[in-house]
């Protein structure tokens, strides 16, 4: 029985230090942000704050489309209309030209 108990143990110990390893992902990240900023703020109003806070898109300055994000883009709104073999084909010229 102890065996069993030590052999657990271990690893919960071991999943725990994988878990401590890993970078936060852009929730909890966000979840952080929030938590800080709620400060002292009780019950309802936190959990309204906490709410708007978590839902909140972040700024458009700081999201910034890479070249192929917005060429991406741009062949999607060209693409309208098609469907199947024709959208794939489309797309395929679209997001492989230069320039």
């Amino acid at each position: 029985m102890k065996r069993i108990s030590l052999a657990i143990a271990l690893g919960c110990a071991a999943m725990a230090a994988q878990a401590a390893d890993k970078a936060p992902t852009a929730q909890q990240s966000k979840m952080v942000t929030c938590n800080k900023d709620a400060g002292d703020k009780k019950g309802d109003e936190r959990k309204a704050f906490m709410k708007d806070c978590l839902a909140a898109k972040p700024a458009a300055a700081a999201v910034s489309a890479t070249p192929q994000q917005q060429r991406m883009k741009t062949c999607n709104a060209d693409a309208k209309g098609k469907k199947g073999d024709e959208r794939k084909a489309f797309m395929k010229e679209c997001l492989s030209v230069k320039g």
